[in-house]
This record gives C-alpha cells, sequence and structure tokens, in this order.
C-alpha cells in the first residue's frame, strides 16, 4: 500500500514543483515575499501529499474508451449442454508441479531505497539541529538584547527573543524553529552601531515572517524527495527568497539600501558559517546568492511588499483547493499481479484492524492468478473477523459463506453446497439471501433435481424482487432442464417483461432465451434476440481507461508478441445450466516478462464467463514483443469464445 501511495506522490510531486515553477516565473514582478509564500505552498504540499494520497477517498477520473489494440488473440471454450456433467477445475498456473521462478520484489527495493535515502537526510538535519540546540545551551547572553528588544517590538514580534554570543567571526544567525533565538559572533560589539543595528533587523525580519519554522519544512520536504533534483531546487529558490525577502524588510523598517549593501559584503567577505549547523539555521549571508541580492537590494524599481494576511489566507485556500483533488487522484487498481506476496502479513494486518473487506480484495485477485488455496486461507480468515465484529447470525456473515463457498467450488465443483445453505438459513428473506439461493439451485439443476433448482430460483425471487428478471430466467432453466418446454418460454418471457431492458442482466437474459429459441428451430427470432443483447452490452459497457505511457501497439518496429502457453478457459456452473455462450473480449498488456498484465473486461458477459476468461488470460505466457531488439510492453486484445456442443 506505502509503495502505490508513495508512487503517486512521486508523479504527484512533479507536478506540483512544476506549478511553483510556473507561479513563480508569473510573479517574477511581485515580490519576494509573494514568490517565498508560493514555495512555502508548494514544499508544504509536498510534505502532506502522501497522507493526504492515503486518508482522502479516491477522486474518479471519467476516461473514455480507447480504440481497441489492433493485435487480437483469440481463444475458444466448449462444454457440452447436458447440465449434469461436473467441470474440472481450471488448469493450474504453473504447469507440470514446477515452482515458479523467483523474481525480485523490485518494488519492496526500491521503497527500501526511498527510505534508506531519506532516513540518511532527515539524520542530517536531526544532527544539525542537535548541533544548534548544543551551541545554544553553551552560548553566553549577548549584550544586545536591549536593542533586539526595542526593534523586535517594532517589526511587531511580541515574544521575547534571546541574542547570544559566540565565537569570534561566526555568521549571524537564527536559530529555533518553535523558539527563535540570534546568534550574534562575539565581537560583534566592536562594530559600528549602524551595523549591529541592520544586522540584528534582518534576522529579527526573519524571525518576524516565520523562516525559521518554514526552513525546517522546506528541508524535511527536500529529505522525503531526496531523489528528485526539482525538490532541491525548489528549496534552493525557497532560500533565496526568503533572504531577499527578510532585505526588502529591512528596507522598508528605513534601513538605507547603500549602507545595508556594504554592511551585507563586508559580513559575508569576513564572517564564516558553521556547516554544522547550516540545516538548521537561517544565515544573514551566503556567498553564492550575493550578487543578487546586492543588484536587488540597489534597485529601487523591486517591488518590496509585504502579502497582507488577506494574501497569504487567499494562498493557502488555493493551494488546498489545488492539493486535496490531486492526492485524491488515483491510478489504475492494481491488477492480479499486486496480491500480496505476504499472505500471513497481510492477515496479520486485518485481525488487528478488523478489516475483512481487504482480503476479500486480495482473494478476488488470488483467484483470478488461479491461486485457489490463498484465496480460500483469506476468506477463511475474513469470516472469522466477520463472526468477530458482526456475529455468526449477521449478514455480513452470511455474505461471507457465500464467498467462501464460491472459493471452494473454484477448487472442486462438488464443494460449497453447505456454506451456500448455512448462508440462505441465516439471510432468511433478505434480498442477499438470493446470491446463496441461486448457487443452491443451479447445484440442484447438475444434480437432475429440477423441482428442487425451481423451487429454489423462486425463493431467491420472493427474496430479493428487485432482480425477478434474473430469478424467472433460472426458473425458465430449471423447466428447460426438465423438458418442459412450453412452459420455459413463457419463463423466458416473464423474465423480459419484468427486467430493465437496457441493464445487463437483459443482456444476459436475451443470449440465454436467443439459445434457447435456436435450439427450438426459431433462428431468425433468436438472431433478433442477440443483436438486442449485443446493443445492450455496448451501451452498458464500463469505460475502459487509456494505454498507461511506455506501452506500444504490434506493428512497424514493434514485433508481435507469441503465445507460448494458452491454458484454455472453463466454463462456470452457471453459464453452463443457464446455456449461456458468447464471446468474453478482454484487453491486455503484454509485459517484457511475457506476462499478461493490466488484464481489463472491454466486453461483458456475465454469469461467471467473465471471471473465468480473466483467469484463464492470467495464465497465458507469451514471448514478449520487441522493437530495436529490445522488450517492450505491447498492447493487444484477446477474444474468448465460449461454445455449447
Amino acid at each position: 500500500m506505502w509503495f502505490a501511495i508513495l508512487m503517486s506522490a512521486a508523479a504527484k510531486s512533479a507536478v506540483i514543483l512544476a506549478a511553483g515553477w510556473i507561479a513563480g516565473r508569473i510573479l517574477y514582478k511581485q515580490s519576494a515575499a509573494a514568490r517565498h509564500m508560493v514555495w512555502t505552498a508548494a514544499l508544504t504540499a509536498l510534505l502532506v501529499l502522501p497522507f493526504l494520497s492515503a486518508i482522502l477517498p479516491a477522486l474518479p477520473i471519467p476516461l473514455g474508451a480507447p480504440a481497441a489494440p489492433e493485435l487480437v488473440f483469440q481463444q475458444t471454450a466448449t462444454t457440452a449442454m447436458d447440465a449434469g456433467t461436473q467441470i474440472a477445475p481450471a488448469i493450474p498456473l504453473k504447469p507440470g508441479g514446477r515452482r515458479a521462478a523467483w523474481h525480485p520484489a523490485w518494488s519492496a527495493w526500491l521503497l527500501l531505497l526511498w527510505a534508506a535515502g531519506a532516513a540518511m537526510t532527515l539524520a542530517r538535519i536531526t544532527l544539525a539541529y542537535s548541533a544548534a540546540a548544543h551551541l545554544r545551551r553553551t552560548a553566553a547572553p549577548s549584550g544586545e538584547h536591549a536593542l533586539c528588544t526595542a526593534m523586535a517590538r517594532s517589526l511587531g514580534i511580541r515574544h521575547a527573543v534571546e541574542v547570544l554570543a559566540v565565537k569570534p567571526g561566526s555568521m549571524p544567525m537564527a536559530i529555533g524553529a518553535l523558539r527563535p533565538a540570534i546568534l550574534m559572533p562575539a565581537d560583534a560589539g566592536g562594530w559600528s552601531e549602524e551595523r549591529r543595528r541592520v544586522v540584528l533587523l534582518h534576522e529579527l525580519a526573519h524571525i518576524r515572517r516565520g523562516d525559521p519554522c518554514t526552513n525546517l519544512l522546506a528541508h524535511i520536504a527536500a529529505a522525503l524527495y531526496w531523489w528528485n533534483p526539482l525538490a532541491w531546487l525548489a528549496t534552493r529558490e525557497f532560500v533565496k527568497e526568503a533572504e531577499r525577502a527578510a532585505d526588502d524588510l529591512v528596507l522598508n523598517s528605513g534601513a538605507r539600501a547603500s549602507a545595508y549593501a556594504g554592511h551585507l559584503l563586508e559580513i559575508a567577505r569576513s564572517l564564516q558559517g558553521s556547516p554544522a549547523i547550516a540545516w538548521a539555521a537561517v544565515g544573514m549571508a551566503r556567498r553564492s546568492q550575493l550578487e543578487r541580492r546586492l543588484s536587488a537590494i540597489l534597485d529601487r524599481g523591486v517591488n518590496r511588499n509585504t502579502p497582507s494576511r488577506v494574501a497569504i489566507v487567499a494562498a493557502a485556500v488555493l493551494a488546498i483547493a489545488a492539493i486535496v483533488p490531486l492526492a485524491a487522484l488515483r491510478g489504475q487498481q492494481p491488477t492480479a499481479q499486486a496480491v500480496a506476496t505476504d499472505i500471513d502479513a497481510a492477515i496479520s494486518a486485518a485481525r488487528s484492524q478488523k478489516n475483512y473487506e481487504s482480503l476479500d480484495t486480495a482473494a478476488r485477485a488470488a483467484t483470478l492468478l488461479g491461486q485457489y488455496e490463498t484465496a480460500q486461507k483469506l476468506l477463511e480468515t475474513a469470516l472469522a473477523i466477520r463472526a468477530q465484529k458482526s456475529g455468526e447470525q449477521s449478514v455480513e456473515y452470511g455474505l461471507g459463506l457465500i464467498k467462501l463457498a464460491e472459493a471452494q467450488q473454484r477448487r472442486d465443483p462438488k464443494a460449497g453446497a453447505d456454506l451456500y445453505a448455512r448462508a440462505a438459513r441465516i439471510l432468511g428473506d433478505r434480498p442477499e439471501a438470493a446470491r446463496a439461493l441461486t448457487h443452491l439451485g443451479v447445484a440442484a439443476i447438475g444434480q437432475h433435481n429440477y423441482e428442487q433448482a425451481f423451487d429454489d430460483f423462486e425463493r431467491a425471487r420472493q427474496a430479493d424482487p428487485t432482480h425477478a428478471g434474473t430469478s424467472l430466467m433460472w426458473m425458465a432453466s430449471a423447466r428447460r432442464a426438465a423438458h418442459q418446454m412450453d412452459e420455459a418460454e413463457r419463463l423466458y418471457q416473464m423474465a423480459l417483461s419484468v427486467q430493465d431492458p437496457k441493464s445487463a442482466d437483459a443482456a444476459v437474459i436475451m443470449r440465454v432465451y436467443a439459445h434457447f429459441l435456436r435450439l427450438q428451430g426459431h433462428a431468425d427470432r433468436a438472431g433478433e434476440f442477440d443483436n438486442q443483447a449485443a446493443e445492450v452490452a455496448r451501451a452498458t459497457a464500463q469505460p475502459v481507461p487509456p494505454l498507461l505511457p511506455g506501452v506500444s501497439r504490434a506493428g512497424g518496429s514493434v514485433t508481435h508478441p507469441v503465445p507460448l502457453l494458452r491454458p484454455e478457459p472453463q466454463y462456470s456452473d452457471e453459464a453452463r445450466a443457464a446455456l449461456l455462450e458468447g464471446t468474453v473480449v478482454l484487453r491486455v498488456v503484454i509485459g517484457i516478462d511475457g506476462k499478461p498484465q493490466e488484464a481489463l473486461i472491454v466486453r461483458s458477459l456475465g454469469l461467471g464467463l467473465d471471471e473465468m476468461a480473466l483467469e484463464a488470460v492470467n495464465q497465458w505466457r507469451f514471448k514478449p514483443g520487441a522493437k530495436d531488439g529490445q522488450p517492450v510492453p505491447v498492447a493487444a486484445t484477446i477474444e474468448v469464445n465460449f461454445r455449447l456442443l
């Protein structure tokens, strides 16, 4: 989770820093204080970005469906129409019982490298502040306290500011994020009164502006994004504008520009800063910035205005309005390959947080990879958490039983019946019971117990009237399996009459009814319903996000991936019992390791066939496509045809 959050923050930080540069260029005629306010907002945004991304709900981005990639692979799954025949489990992910090849957890290594760099930089900051605190404890009071107090009041500083004497020849500086103090060289008593006044005024200007505190925030932000040169450039601009803003405040307080520039030049030439506390202090002069500072001090046309409180509040509101939606933006959800490698750790975390939803999500991803034992382990733990949190007679517990039963069925088609029955008893007449009752009815059809199946489907219709069309379709399927064709047709027509004709469920019913009509010799009517189902499916299809940057399309200099392993999809019990056939279309990206990535449903079929297609495609292996001899990710479309014999 943190890897995903930090990778997202890394991408979004570039947007924030770019916005800071643009705003700085737009405000080049404004005061240094205004530009410093922009950089303060940008660096603060970098600090809060990962945490906002973790706690804010996801902000969906509506995206249009792209054109299908030109590269198309096809696969066909067939099954007999005898509903009593059981279906074998899906082909294992690794054929022949061989162990999967070891691959380094590169995401963990990247996360570790990021953390190590941040820790080293934060350690340097900590050492600097520790050295500054030690210097402050050992420094003697300076004789400039009275002068400093008077000047602080003139700047509107209401709290006391310590003035401490450090070794001779030291650079004057302000330290202390919470309790600011000014460090003056012990030989400052030999300076002229004017120099002492401008030096104190400059450091008090930093304190008045809150620079010791914002300086700490800026360096922490740079530490967290230590690998990004833009963050260090932003910090440099932040420090530069802070010094210029302090200069402007000194000049606005009545200091003569020429005299102030002269004192600043002499201090920069004759005094030395302390490298040990450089990151914890706001020094008066840096030689690298001196030329431009002196030019700005002597330029009478420079804007030296200080932003008003209204402007500061407005800037803060704009920054929040920009950072919150940016932090809430989410990339694509992790694919099946993102299943946690440490299942025990995931289970332990879910137990401590009583978060069964996270285990449900991980179990779905494991199922798509064919990792049925892992999925069952996750769902068994989720069920225990549901019992602890809501009780064994709760709706949530009943739903958990259904999820676990479905996972067991993937491993063994004959399993799960007792769990479905328990779930149905717990859920009673609630709408949620319809799901368990439907599973029980499908199992009854497979056992040729058609009257029991009909009763189960009837109970499902009564429990959940909002899906009455689907329940009627199943009742018709039970009558059709019992060779009661007239009654079956009546029920199919009833199902279509009560179902919303523009819904995905209606498309399923139309396809099932079309196959029934075709078996009865009414091919023309069957074709009409097939066409209607196709139109409804197109209208109800979810938008498919565009391909990520770096993904190629086959053709030209990009060679086609070559399938090496193509396990055949399996029919779901539901689709087989209802006699549903058709085509599931998926968009995949074939990675440089030859494995499908980002598998997404472009055209759905329903009744579990979408999941069966995903499971099979996730087990395909390819010789990857290449560009100029180097493997590259290539987009492809896979059509999985489900046919009844």
